[in-house]
């Protein structure tokens, strides 16, 4: 055969339909006979739904229902993951409102139009209640609680000490270093909202086939299926393209929930697709404020971590703040040699919208809780930002590698990606630039910031890999993995033509179709290719043994003999006919078997990339302005199969966490309205923001799959955002600043100017909250790490 295309840039096939018009999304859907609904939503954050009269809104051309709580049920909707038992949300919000946003009503008309004029109709009476916006006012003793009858607004917490006996863990520090550390909120914006298409009418065995943008059907369907008590064969679940998602998008919500329930009432197909203020409103992610403690010896030598962080969950005990329980805490070690850490964590309810998963999940928090306080290390011990890094890093020659939260680290080499790092910025011109305005007094200062992290990705598990050949010997290949844009189609096709030797536009992939595609885990995690990708591998390989076997015997040959040729399969060195794909797929239908494999492939553990990056971006002192200039980024992902899908991961998750770093953030007043619920307010970068990236690899495989593939879809927002910020400290570094808390925006660096010109340098530290006092040590495995 001619060379595998594995590793080389491949053009993206999905793209053209979806650059000239031609993809379909679930807004785009024209079923005959569909309903249209629109929600009545609270304009309060915190509130007694007295009564609601929808007498009016009924009566309004073209209605066919007003729905509350009374009529779609007061049963909680399953979520997608469970923070609290006791906390949930029924389809619509019931007798009390939590956020601005929370709907308590459902209008169900013939258009649009007509169902948003009805909505206006509803008249709801509210008794306001007394509001809790932010998380630390959250955990006090007198804090207005979200549901008084479980007498706290703690969701859920943990306090764990690693290893267990390891007592003070600063203990023999000569220098600590500590700061309170902002992750703001913020607002996940895909393209397109949440949006889904309900049908009720039976077709076959299926009695609700329910069109869903979502990350992941097979689980979407699984949870309608708890929800409505239907069988799981009876609820199909269809997901055509997806504008996006970054983790807003999984599973469903109460939302889609009330939908299936009004449309099964109807008996009729009900759609409804978010508007962008309802997209902004419904969910966010990231929030969370870190109380963090670094421990070093003089040579700067980690002695110890001490962590007490608080996660945002917003109304109704949003698995998002739940985050800094999970992936935070058990990745607070990150890529460095850390003796003993002391981590507690409280997800904490407040009256704004429920938080949920942004591209990262937890994990990017933990890597911006070490940075800052490394470089807040160096600045103490006189080291630069790189060297008090490398000091601490895991060592190339110890992995595999147990964390004091007892992960396993598969594989790495973290000092090579911050050498190389280095070397492609050129970090010594750059600090001699740097110099030269600083002497100079130049109003636009320089700086250079710099990040190393380790990231988690595809959390083992199995996943569905599917191939089989046509009778016309084209190729058919599925994977319960569901793109939205990450390009599975590309590469599981460069998978399947690398291992049958078929040219790729013979191939046909197939997802997002719980009824096609039996099982699956869905998007999410980057876990696409580890999983979906190798699972894929697999099922091709046997789909390869199994027409080796055909052909040996139409060419009566032993299959030993038989080599796989660009052409078809032929006897090796003997002149005899080669029999192509067409020619083995019609045998095989002829004789009434398949060449065909379904095969759930099991990935033991996850695989964890990692990588550096170095940020360059020039601040005005004079009005706070930041501008990025340059980004460096290396990022390890282990085996690279498409060095195209891989570059346009780390160009997406950069340009995210760059944003998070200077420009985005979700904020409320004190009374819980939201402040920045639209695009005029939310400062969302467009491309005249950003630069071109200089975004490269270094390749260590991981043995833990076939492919030696980790995950590289949300790598980007773990290295860029504390190396930018870093950046911006370093450029006031010089006038005394020391922390400047993200988003970096010019009236925080003006600020921080000011004050350091003013002699008022800022303290980052201040006490945690009380409520961490009360939390007691949790006794996990033997060696003081934490069960995932």
């Amino acid at each position: 055969m001619v060379g595998s295309l594995l590793g080389n840039h491949v053009r993206r096939v999905e793209d053209p339909e979806l650059l000239t018009g031609r993809g379909s999304y679930v807004d785009d859907l024209r079923i005959p006979g569909t309903a249209q609904a629109v929600f009545v939503r609270s304009p309060f954050a915190h509130a007694r739904i007295g009564s609601i009269d929808t007498t009016e809104a009924e009566n309004a051309p073209g209605v066919l229902a007003v729905h509350t709580a009374a009529t779609l049920g007061r049963e909680r909707v399953p979520p997608f993951a469970v923070v609290h038992e006791r906390v949930g949300h029924p389809p619509l919000a019931d007798g009390v409102v939590r956020y601005v946003g929370d709907p308590v009503a459902l209008v169900v008309a013939e258009t649009r139009a007509q169902a948003v004029d009805a909505a206006e109709l509803v008249d709801v009476d509210y008794d306001e209640l007394p509001v809790v916006v932010d998380m630390e006012a959250a955990l006090a003793p007198d804090a207005t609680l979200q549901f008084p009858e479980l007498g706290t607004n703690i969701a859920q917490s943990v306090r764990a000490v690693h290893p267990e006996d390891a007592g003070d863990v600063l203990a023999g520090a000569d220098v600590v270093v500590r700061a309170r550390i902002e992750n703001q909120r913020i607002a996940t914006a895909p393209i397109e909202g949440n949006a889904i298409l309900a049908d009720p009418r039976p077709d076959g065995e299926v009695e609700l086939t329910a069109h869903v943008a979502t990350q992941q059907p097979h689980l979407a369907r699984d949870l309608l299926v708890k929800f409505t008590g239907l069988d799981k064969e009876r609820v199909r679940v269809v997901t055509p393209h997806v504008g996006g998602a970054f983790g807003g998008k999984a599973g469903i919500s109460f939302t889609h929930a009330a939908v299936v329930a009004a449309a099964r009432i109807l008996g009729r197909p009900v759609a409804w697709s978010e508007t962008r203020s309802e997209a902004m409103l419904s969910m966010q992610g990231r929030g969370q404020v870190q109380f963090a403690e670094l421990g070093l010896t003089r040579d700067g030598t980690i002695v110890g971590l001490r962590a007490r962080n608080i996660g945002d969950c917003g109304a109704y005990a949003g698995f998002g703040g739940a985050l800094v329980v999970g992936p935070t805490h058990i990745m607070a070690q990150g890529p460095y040699e850390i003796p003993a850490i002391d981590y507690a964590g409280i997800a904490v309810m407040t009256n704004t919208a429920p938080m949920g998963a942004f591209r990262g999940a937890g994990r990017p928090e933990a890597a911006a809780m070490l940075e800052r306080l490394l470089d807040l290390a160096g600045h103490e011990l006189g080291l630069a930002p790189e060297e008090v890094r490398r000091r601490n890093l895991i060592a190339k020659d110890a992995f595999p590698y147990t964390t004091r939260t007892g992960l396993l680290y598969d594989s790495g080499d973290y000092e090579l990606a911050l050498t190389e790092a280095l070397r492609v910025a050129g970090i010594d011109g750059l600090r001699a630039e740097q110099l030269r305005r600083r002497e100079a007094g130049e109003a636009k200062q320089l700086g250079i910031g710099v990040s190393t992290y380790v990231e988690i990705t595809g959390f083992g598990g199995t996943e569905l890999g599917s191939v089989r050949i046509e009778p016309d010997g084209s190729v058919v290949v599925m994977s319960g993995t569901s793109a939205h844009g990450q390009g599975h189609a590309t590469s599981f096709s460069m998978i399947v033509a690398d291992r049958l030797g078929v040219p790729m536009d013979s191939i046909t992939y197939v997802q997002s179709d719980t009824a096609a595609v039996p099982t699956g885990g869905g998007t999410g995690g980057s876990r696409s290719l580890q999983l979906g990708g190798s699972a894929v591998a697999a099922a091709a390989r046997a789909v390869r043994e199994q027409a080796v076997d055909l052909a040996a015997d139409l060419l009566e040959a032993s299959p030993a003999d038989i080599e796989v040729a660009d052409d078809g399969l032929r006897v090796a060195g003997v002149p005899t006919p080669v029999r192509t794909w067409r020619e083995l797929g019609a045998e095989a239908a002829e004789r009434g078997v398949s060449l065909r494999a379904d095969l759930d492939v099991p990935q033991s553990g996850a695989t964890f990339p990692f990588g550096a990056h170095v940020s360059v971006v020039e601040v005005d002192t004079e009005t706070g302005r930041v501008v990025p200039i340059r980004h460096v980024a290396v990022d390890d992902c282990g085996r690279i199969l498409n060095p195209t899908i891989v570059s346009g991961q780390q160009h997406g998750g950069i340009a995210q966490g760059i944003s998070q770093a200077l420009w985005e953030q979700f904020v409320y007043d004190e009374a819980g309205q939201p402040l920045t619920s639209t695009f005029a307010d939310y400062q969302m970068p467009t491309s005249a923001d950003t630069m071109t990236f200089e975004a490269s690899n270094t390749e260590t495989s991981t043995g833990l799959n076939e492919l030696g593939a980790k995950g590289i879809g949300e790598s980007g927002t773990l290295g860029s955002t504390p190396a930018v910020q870093s950046a911006v400290v370093d450029a006031l570094a010089h006038l005394g600043v020391r922390h400047v808390d993200i988003p970096c925006t010019p009236d925080r660096v003006w600020r921080a100017v000011q004050d350091a010109r003013a002699g008022r340098l800022a303290d980052p530290w201040r006490e945690p909250p009380a409520a961490f006092d009360a939390l007691e040590v949790e006794r996990g495995p033997a060696d003081g790490g934490v069960e995932v």
